[in-house]
């Protein structure tokens, strides 16, 4: 009998390519957990075979309507479960704070909790995959390489939020033995990657430029950050190889993992890169005071010993053609019509 999976936050970046990742790579049926109004934007390459249940399906539920996942999870009961829904933006969180807080928090608890009562009514034991965010660590000293005991540094409510959700999925695995695993994912990119993170609103206004609808400035905040980068493609792939493990036994319940890119940039240098795929030479860069954030996670380098441990996995696509498909990605949707906001 084929294994079911389920992803949360279907519709959004990591979503949709953990969806495609599954589709090519296993013959799993898989359900896309979307909110009935989001944006379908990311998931219109499969619509046709969601029409055709082919393999795909939607189910309309969502984490803050405890009632709408009891329905899910008695109906389908998933086998693997990929928990990637969130308020994810973590300047937005500034704003929302409350919303970020439940979302996550609670959210994540819904799910949780509606997992831990049917393996109480009838043993129902799925791998669930809790996306934590390497945002946990906030304002990390300058010079140290993050590992998984890094003491935790809430720089947003974002980061707050998922401090929280960290701590949900290792409880629930160590409390009712939920084979859960947390992953705490460094900055990731490629195509739909949101323009609210800062290296996708520079080629979101790269590819305005060139196409005539903004003048030649690039308007960025915080630019004295450091971090690695990975491609998104790569990072479903390790979501993918944690879960056989964790279903086969071999990951502790409740365990967490780094999962970065190996590529350091600072943030001038991935503007730099981005300009060098441009024919525009007169591109110049400009601080907008509404960009800043009011407290930084600006430095953020990785040790991925623990996961290499684990499973057989580095990143493979060179952070160099992650920013290109990302460019590339916007100069398509802009082509298309598709203007986007100014943010």
């Amino acid at each position: 009998m084929k294994k079911t999976a389920l992803i949360t936050g279907f519709t959004g970046q990591v979503g949709s390519q953990m969806a495609d990742f599954l589709l090519e790579n296993t013959d799993f049926e898989i359900i896309g957990m979307m909110r009935w109004q989001e944006s379908m934007e990311n998931i219109y390459h499969l619509n046709e075979r969601i029409n055709k249940k082919d393999r795909i399906s939607v189910f309309y539920a969502d984490l803050n309507d405890y009632s709408s996942l009891q329905k899910l999870f008695e109906s389908k009961r998933p086998d693997f479960i990929f928990h990637l829904a969130a308020q994810s933006f973590p300047k937005t969180s500034f704003d929302i704070p409350l919303e970020t807080l439940q979302t996550n928090i609670i959210g994540t608890a819904n799910l949780l909790e509606n997992i831990r009562a049917l393996k109480d009514k009838d043993g129902y034991d799925p791998t669930v995959h809790i996306c934590s965010s390497s945002e946990v660590y906030g304002r990390a000293k300058k010079g140290i390489r993050l590992d998984e005991n890094t003491p935790f540094h809430g720089a947003s409510p974002y980061s707050i939020s998922k401090i929280g959700t960290d701590y949900l999925g290792r409880f629930y695995g160590e409390a009712y033995k939920i084979r859960t695993f947390v992953t705490r994912m460094g900055t990731h990119s490629g195509p739909r990657r949101s323009d609210v993170f800062f290296e996708s609103t520079v080629a979101k206004q790269i590819a305005l430029i060139e196409a005539g609808l903004q003048e030649p400035i690039i308007k960025v905040g915080n630019l004295e950050s450091t971090r690695t980068f990975q491609d998104v493609r790569d990072a479903v792939r390790a979501y993918y190889l944690l879960s056989l493990e964790s279903q086969k036994g071999k990951v502790p319940c409740g365990e967490a993992f780094n999962i970065a890119g190996e590529e350091a940039f600072k943030l001038p240098e991935v503007i730099e890169i981005l300009l060098s795929f441009s024919t525009r030479k007169d591109i110049k860069v400009q601080t907008d005071k509404e960009r800043l954030r009011p407290i930084d996670a600006d430095y953020q380098m990785f040790d991925n010993t623990k996961i290499r441990s684990f499973i057989d996995w580095k990143p493979l696509i060179p952070a160099k053609k992650m920013f290109e498909d990302l460019l590339n990605h916007w100069r398509k949707e802009i082509s298309l019509g598709k203007i986007p906001l100014d943010r």
